[in-house]
């Protein structure tokens, strides 16, 4: 009878290594995401991310509006360009934010995951609502009208329909066990929408110009005028940073009033 080996296959304790590491990794996750770990680690960040919010935005917009030149063709109005593509990029990275909040919600059942999009959800809202409202004044002297149903414009106004329905669903189901999972769903389901966003002007013959910035090729437009609007973009990212942060740590607190936790937090506060 042939001997029998029984030791250890180098190959399974290497796997097995390689598993424990990972699962050690994925539980400190877990750890790090919880409600309590969350606002003690991110609501510091609020007053420093609103600081170079303030920053940004304070210098983009004195380059923007008052330094930058006049565009030779559509002189002074193009200056509404600072707030309309930072709204309109914030309305599609919000949703898009809200996608991959709602598979860690409905997959790992991970509830801060909820919080971050309840706390984020109108925050997009309001700026694809702005978008739509700047990219309608910009039109209207650029094209002679405030609104053409075109598909980067109706993929839009459905996005902020999709909004609508995802602050809805947090409301509706508020207090609930099955808070956050109907508006995950719909959020998930939604994303669909932002690649057609993306690419309608490339897809289909549209008034609206194509992307100010590329990856693939050189700003259309002088360093005068893009620059400030990099310092623009940049700020209003920061600024919703700072303002889903402190939402979230706020909704944090709600929810959690009655752990020992945040009665303590209290307590020191307000000693």
């Amino acid at each position: 009878m042939a001997d029998i080996d029984f030791s250890p296959n180098p190959k399974n304790a290497d796997h097995a290594q390689k598993h424990s590491v990972f699962a050690r990794l994925w539980n400190g996750f877990l750890l790090t995401v919880g409600m309590q770990h969350f606002y003690r680690i991110f609501s510091p960040w609020v007053k420093w991310l609103s600081m170079i919010a303030v920053v940004l935005l304070a210098v983009g917009s004195v380059w923007g509006l008052a330094i930058a030149p006049p565009d030779y063709l559509q002189g002074n109005s193009y200056r509404i360009i600072f707030i309309h593509v930072p709204t309109a990029s914030l309305a599609l990275s919000i949703y898009f934010g809200l996608a991959v909040l709602g598979i860690i919600s409905l997959v790992w059942k991970v509830k801060t995951a909820t919080v971050v999009a309840q706390a984020a959800a109108p925050v997009g809202m309001v700026f694809c609502v702005l978008s739509l409202i700047t990219g309608a004044i910009w039109g209207k002297p650029t094209w002679g009208a405030y609104w053409v149903w075109d598909g980067r414009l109706t993929s839009m106004l459905v996005l902020a329909f999709l909004y609508v329905g995802v602050v809805a669903l947090f409301h509706a189901f508020e207090n609930t066990a099955q808070q956050g999972k109907a508006a995950a769903i719909l959020s998930i389901v939604g994303a669909v929408n932002l690649p057609i966003i993306k690419y309608s002007v490339v897809w289909w013959s549209t008034l609206h110009q194509g992307s100010t910035f590329s990856l693939t090729s050189a700003p259309q437009m002088p360093p005068s005028m893009y620059l400030p609007l990099v310092f623009m973009i940049f700020g209003f990212y920061f600024f919703v940073a700072a303002l889903v942060v402190y939402r979230s740590c706020t909704l944090i607190l709600i929810r959690e009033r009655q752990k020992a936790w945040v009665k303590a937090l209290i307590s020191v506060r307000t000693t």
